[in-house]
């Protein structure tokens, strides 16, 4: 079998080697099939005036508390994960470090792997280069309008460079590209420290770690990029024009979710407004129906499979520790809420 497997936006392959076509298969595939737990931020909120000082923090934080999930004397402890975060803090998480010694489990965020025949992943990888590029040879600056495309050329000067592949980049992709520029050019990061982090410490103290998996059949991976390159040009467009404005007027409530994260400000979190350029660029995946019902199913089996490994370690466990996206506790109908239906006592940290 050939294994696509993503978490809180790491992604690798195993199996095949597909070095430049990796990400795309798992935005165009995995992703596509719905494989992004943390995928929805909370809804805007009217900005507010803010303490915090939008210079990166550095050095040791102690990062935020922690969510507590309980039933009887049984409780499942829950660290908020914040993406992005400054390059230069060092979590050191004390209340984590001591909650993990205490616990009998460490539960993950579910994973999902996708699986296609080995000689069929084979047979992809054109298929999927020619998916990541604008149809006929097209470049951004033959598709997009002038207005937006002259705002394009600013950012990508800014953040990429003299790169010239990325103009042949479908918008979306292309989107990703600048995003992660961006954040890199700004001290921020995104990856897994903060889960690498709790997980060297079960490690360390002989504590298992549950991981909860999905598994996502593609019965015709060629159908499902060629579901991709059906998607809405328009809406493909909408998601690098979001993408765009969010650089250009977020990232410094970007840095400042990052500071209240590392300082553990929680109601600073709650307060920070998220445009969030992700509902757009889900947009343009969901105007093709194979791919919002792909999505959709998916997004739902690992919700399902994650509250099952919760209930399961509650049932069992006096006390474990979990790690969830911050996006998912802060949300009104996420997780926490889930829990909070089946009877669980739910309480923020202080």
């Amino acid at each position: 079998m050939f294994l696509l497997r993503r978490r809180c936006g790491s992604d690798t392959i195993r199996g095949l080697s597909v070095n430049s076509a990796s990400r795309f298969l798992v935005l165009a595939c995995c992703l596509l099939g719905g494989i992004s737990a943390g995928a929805q931020e909370p809804p805007a909120a009217p900005p507010e005036t803010t303490t915090l000082d939008t210079v990166l923090v550095t050095g040791e934080q102690p990062g935020p508390g922690l969510w507590k999930v309980s039933k009887g004397d049984h409780v499942l402890w829950i660290l908020g994960a914040q993406y992005p975060l400054p390059k230069k803090m060092i979590w050191r998480g004390r209340e984590v470090e001591q909650t993990i010694g205490q616990s009998q489990a460490v539960l993950a965020d579910t994973s999902a792997q996708l699986h296609v025949g080995f000689f069929r992943a084979l047979t992809l990888v054109p298929s999927v280069l020619g998916a990541r590029k604008n149809a006929d040879g097209a470049t951004l600056k033959d598709i997009l309008p002038a207005a937006m495309y002259a705002r394009w050329l600013a950012l990508k000067a800014k953040y990429i460079g003299r790169d010239s592949g990325v103009e042949k980049l479908r918008p979306m992709l292309a989107a990703n590209e600048l995003y992660d520029k961006a954040l890199d050019r700004s001290g921020l990061i995104r990856n897994k420290e903060i889960w690498k982090t709790v997980e060297k410490s079960a490690k360390r103290q002989h504590v298992p770690i549950v991981e909860p998996e999905v598994r996502i059949e593609v019965d015709d991976p060629k159908q499902a990029l060629q579901d991709f390159r059906s998607t809405a040009g328009k809406l493909d467009i909408d998601c690098l024009d979001a993408t765009m404005r969010r650089l250009e007027t977020d990232l410094d409530a970007m840095r400042q979710r990052a500071n209240a994260w590392a300082v553990g400000d929680i109601d600073a979190l709650r307060r920070l407004p998220y445009p969030d350029q992700r509902e757009t660029c889900r947009a343009a995946l969901e105007s093709n129906v194979e791919l919002r019902q792909r999505l959709d199913a998916a997004l739902t089996e690992i919700d399902a499979a994650w509250i099952a490994a919760a209930e399961r370690a509650l049932d069992r466990n006096t006390s474990t520790l979990a790690v969830l996206p911050m996006t998912e506790l802060l949300k009104a109908d996420g997780r926490l809420a889930m829990l909070a239906a089946r009877g669980y006592t739910v309480e923020s940290p202080e």
